[in-house]
């Protein structure tokens, strides 16, 4: 058995997390083992990695391997066996979100990445990725209001428009994959979108 890999991707305060229980309880009501999980994070190893990223200070590079340090550690103790079992997995963030804020956002090399990418992840991608997108401004306004930010969330709105052409540009490379929901329409609207798109899978 084989399941399916699916991930939400988008800036900070895009909302992609609002939509994750709604994602749960529609997989799971058609009778699949669903696997919520998130990164940098999703096993002990990488909670407290993730809160070593989130934020300490370190060279862009650094914060690199540790996010495929965490990874490593999450697909060989989570996905992996997940999906293995015929688990859907649904996955806060995945190695796209190092491509838009690490390279697109903090100019660490593609290349580099890609190498990370081959050696810890090798064949495994998502099968279909889910980036909620919103304007910079809109980001950081839902920021303003927001929790207590971590070091990304502190950045300036030059570093958010990196990051959205980033994503966008994934998009545009792996237009089989990707999904692009227009997350600044209201919430049902949103809602009703991610919907549509988890029914096909």
């Amino acid at each position: 058995m084989t399941g399916k890999f699916i991930t939400l991707e988008g800036m900070d305060g895009a909302g992609k997390s609002t939509h994750i229980g709604n994602i749960i309880e529609m997989l799971e009501s058609r009778g699949h083992e669903v696997i919520s999980t998130r990164e940098p994070g999703g096993t002990p190893l990488g909670e407290q990695l993730r809160e070593v990223i989130l934020h300490e200070k370190m060279h862009a590079e650094t914060e690199t391997l540790l996010m495929f340090a965490a990874r490593r550690e999450h697909i060989a103790c989570v996905i992996a066996p997940a999906l293995a079992r015929g688990a859907y997995v649904l996955s806060d963030r995945f190695t796209d979100a190092t491509y838009a804020y690490q390279c697109g956002a903090k100019g660490v090399s593609a290349s580099k990445i890609e190498l990370l990418e081959q050696w810890v992840q090798a064949d495994l991608q998502p099968d279909i990725t889910l980036l909620f997108d919103v304007p910079v401004e809109v980001s950081i306004q839902r920021l303003s209001t927001a929790r207590a930010p971590d070091k990304f969330e502190r950045e300036n709105a030059e570093f958010f428009t990196r990051i959205r052409h980033a994503y966008l540009q994934r998009a545009i490379e792996n237009p089989v994959r990707f999904r692009i929901i227009d997350a600044d329409n209201p919430l049902e609207i949103v809602k009703k979108s991610v919907e549509d798109i988890i029914l096909t899978i």
